[in-house]
Order: structure tokens, then sequence, then C-alpha cells
């Protein structure tokens, strides 16, 4: 298994994503694993895109869990047209109600979403009533740092490790994966709670 990280290139983006590029999230690379097996889905933006392409082949290839990775090019882009539709929707009662793109595009999603982002947490959770599953934001909250990328993003718990056992841990908590699993994955992801 060929984990990314700066070393690695970008696998290309896919074809037809052009709304979900303005629209604020489209997804970039769909789990290989048969349909029956656990499955979470994975945003990833900015520098930490990779983060979340190496958490999937991590769950996969250690755990066994399903992740769809999503790209979240605008958290702002999709809260400011999910008020637009919540505000359509108070002023016009009596006609059929709008649903934000966010909330469409996840209808078919199955699993909680995983969110990391190298912003604060606050950033992704703008979103979080929109998203019809249960959401989980990682992010760099605290103060300025001066150490490697790796050391930075294992201190804020936003490396591929820390977001494959968020992801273990949702699963856990919804009654979908044994929790024994998520405990092992403390050790084996070398996590120091």
């Amino acid at each position: 298994v060929t984990l990314y990280n700066e070393n690695y290139p970008m696998p290309p983006q896919p074809q037809g994503v052009e709304e979900g590029v303005l629209a604020g999230l489209y997804p970039f690379r769909a789990s290989e694993l048969p349909e029956d097996r656990p499955r979470v889905q994975l945003f990833g933006s900015g520098a930490l895109m990779r983060e979340a392409l190496r958490a999937q082949e991590l769950l996969a290839a250690k755990f066994g869990v399903a992740a769809d990775v999503w790209s979240a090019t605008s958290y702002k882009e999709l809260r400011r047209e999910a008020l637009a539709c919540e505000r359509w929707n108070l002023l016009h009662p009596g006609e059929a109600p709008r649903v934000p793109y966010v909330t469409r595009a996840l209808l078919a999603a199955r699993g909680p979403v995983v969110a990391v982002t190298d912003y604060l947490k606050l950033v992704p959770e703008q979103i979080a009533r929109f998203v019809p599953t249960d959401f989980h934001p990682l992010g760099t909250d605290g103060f300025g740092r001066s150490e490697t990328r790796a050391e930075l993003r294992r201190f804020f718990e936003v490396d591929a490790e820390l977001v494959a056992l968020a992801a273990l841990s949702a699963l856990a908590r919804r009654g979908e994966l044994d929790p024994a699993i998520a405990v092992r994955a403390v050790a084996e992801l070398g996590i120091d709670p």
C-alpha cells in the first residue's frame, strides 16, 4: 500500500466535478471495498487532503473499513448556500422546501463524516447542522508552534492516524463497529492518549 504524504503526488482530480468544486464539496475518491463493510465519509481540504487519502488507505488495509474521500473546497460557500435555502424555506412556507447542496450531496452516503482541516474545527463545524449524519470535525485549535509538519499534525490530531481513529471511534459509537477495534487501533496507529 502506498500511503500519501508530501513525497507522493496527489491522484488526478476526478472528471465531472465542476459543480461540486464551485459549490464547496465533491466526491474525490470512493472506497474500493465491498458495500457490506463499515463505511465512513472523509472530508479533506487544503494541505490535509493527503492525510484524508492516507487515512482512507489505513482504514482499508488495517481495519477493513471503507472510507469515501471528499474534497471540501469551501465550507464558507456550503454554509452560505445552506443558509440561503433556509431563508427561502422560511419565507415560502407554502412551497416545496429547498434542500442545501451539502445535504443533497450526502443523502446517499453511508456512515459518519469526519472532516479534517488545518484551520480551526469551527471552519468545518459551520456546516454540521446541514449534514444528514453524524459529523466529527478535526482541526488545529490552539496556539502557534514551530515544529515539523508531521509533528504539528500529530500534536493537533489531524494526521492520517488520528483521522482513521476518529472514523473508527465514530463507527463504534454508532454500533457499526466492534469498539475493541477502535481500542486496538490506538496502539496499532502509534497514538499516545
